[in-house]
């Protein structure tokens, strides 16, 4: 009888491990989820919580051990959790019987009226089985704004459809999450002073046969600029991703006026996506417009029409401008100033081409023209401009009166193409590392413009002083 206690623990100890073997130990192992976003969608007008649910599912045919559930935030976090009725921000070796669930709810406390509180509040659920973490993000209404949130998924791209013939007024921000879709014959238009900021990863997309319409003034611009409004992020790159324009008929004419685009992946990308290439049947007008702080390129164009004036496009992680497959531009009193210092930059500031890749080869299409006049493009590579074209197609660019940098790899002697050019010499600007680019007093760039091209967009410069003879650039110096 002596050893009954003994084989007691041995049994025990046997039935404990048998026990922790049953548990699904694979290292590929992924739980998986009602959602991978958990959006609470009541837009808040007092200080308010609200709850949500989370399924989480184990599809296996053995029971799963969680060895953490835990908040992102930790304790810091605004939202808690409830795990199988126990409340908390941490949870330890939560079991899920094969084919089984388990119920999270999750709340969140937010104060809309409190001005230091960001438009979204966000955290996520992080998730910790057989060594690998997963996570479920979780996306809260903090200040009151104006909510763009998606009801679709397409290839994964969420969005939302706007309802057509939107107008967008400053009375509240606007916060889009996903891509706010303006839908084919119908428009945007944002009026003067009116804040837009996207979520990482967020957009506009004018959809093909859409219009936008911006209408910003030199004292209140519209600005489209990330969710983070700490001082860290004022000019962060690469917060958000792009204004994406699509083609539309030579009756619908997108503009912006009075704008600025700033820390997205790309600033402005305007396509072709489905009319036959070089059918020219789209356009844009860009006017008194500041992009900048682009993780990818300032302005995407792919066979397109683009007018631009009084526009400054500057620190880029790639191009500032990438004008592709063909296309008619004209740059008017534009400075492109890239003084990208975040990683190494091989790309030019300005790059032109007359083709596309198709599966059977490169196709050349027409660039019809691609005309920059008392314009600025320096940078601190040592070229920054790259012209890339093929026989097939016509070629047609112009750079008059224009300061460029490019180096001896770069031929500027055809007069058909520069004319009345300036090689190299510094522009003297006030700060780049303050994205001021204005004019010094000794600036090389003052008076050199030719009057002849000042149009009634260029009669006054970017903040609305005017021009007789015109400096090179957006800015006129006083």
């Amino acid at each position: 009888m002596r050893f009954t206690p003994f084989l007691f623990l041995l049994t025990a100890l046997l039935f404990a491990c048998k026990k922790e073997d049953d548990f699904n130990s694979d290292k590929s192992f992924r739980l998986e989820f009602s959602s991978d976003t958990i959006m609470f969608d009541t837009i808040f007008t007092t200080l308010g919580s609200t709850t949500e649910f989370l399924l989480v599912y184990n599809n296996e045919s053995k029971p799963i051990k969680i060895s953490s559930i835990r908040l992102g935030q930790g304790s810091n976090s605004p939202y808690r959790l409830n795990v199988d009725g126990v409340p908390g921000r941490n949870f330890t070796d939560v079991e899920i019987g094969k084919k089984d669930s388990l119920w999270i709810f999750i709340e969140v406390t937010i104060d809309p009226n409190n001005t230091l509180t960001p438009f979204l509040v966000t955290d996520s659920i992080l998730f910790e089985t057989n060594g690998n973490i997963q996570d479920v993000d979780l996306v809260a209404f903090g200040q009151n704004a104006n909510f763009i949130t998606p009801t679709n998924t397409i290839f994964g791209l969420q969005y939302s459809i706007l309802p057509c013939n939107s107008v967008w007024t400053n009375t509240l921000p606007y916060v889009v999450y996903g891509y706010a879709v303006v839908d084919s014959a119908c428009s945007l238009l944002i009026e003067e002073g009116t804040q837009v900021h996207f979520y990482q990863n967020s957009g506009l997309w004018v959809y093909r046969y859409g219009q936008i319409k911006v209408n910003g003034t030199v004292d209140k611009p519209v600005v489209f600029q990330g969710t983070r409004r700490e001082a860290g992020y004022a000019e962060l790159p690469g917060q958000w991703d792009r204004i994406w324009i699509n083609e539309g008929d030579q009756s619908i004419q997108n503009e912006i006026n009075y704008a600025v685009i700033k820390n997205s992946f790309i600033g402005i990308q305007a396509e072709n996506l489905f009319s036959p290439i070089g059918s020219n049947q789209r356009k844009l007008i860009v006017n008194n417009t500041f992009i900048r702080n682009t993780s990818g390129i300032g302005i995407l164009a792919r066979d397109y029409t683009i007018e631009a004036s009084n526009t400054i496009v500057a620190n880029s992680a790639n191009y500032l401008l990438a004008l592709t497959m063909g296309g008619s531009y004209e740059f008017n009193q534009c400075t492109m100033a890239n003084y990208w210092t975040r990683s190494q930059r091989n790309a030019p500031a300005v790059y032109l081409n007359n083709y596309f890749n198709a599966t059977s080869g490169s196709v050349a299409v027409d660039l019809v023209k691609a005309d920059f006049k008392n314009c600025i493009i320096y940078g601190l590579v040592s070229n920054e401009l790259e012209l890339d074209f093929k026989a097939g197609a016509a070629s047609n660019h112009l750079f008059t009166y224009t300061l460029l940098k490019v180096d001896n790899n770069t031929s500027t002697s055809d007069p058909n193409h520069f004319d009345n050019i300036f090689k190299n010499q510094d522009p003297g600007f006030e700060k780049t590392s303050d994205n001021n680019y204005e004019l010094t007093p000794t600036s090389f760039c003052i008076d050199k413009g030719n009057a002849t091209f000042i149009t009634p967009f260029t009669s006054t410069d970017i903040k609305g002083n005017p021009r007789s003879i015109p400096d090179l650039g957006a800015y006129e110096r006083q």
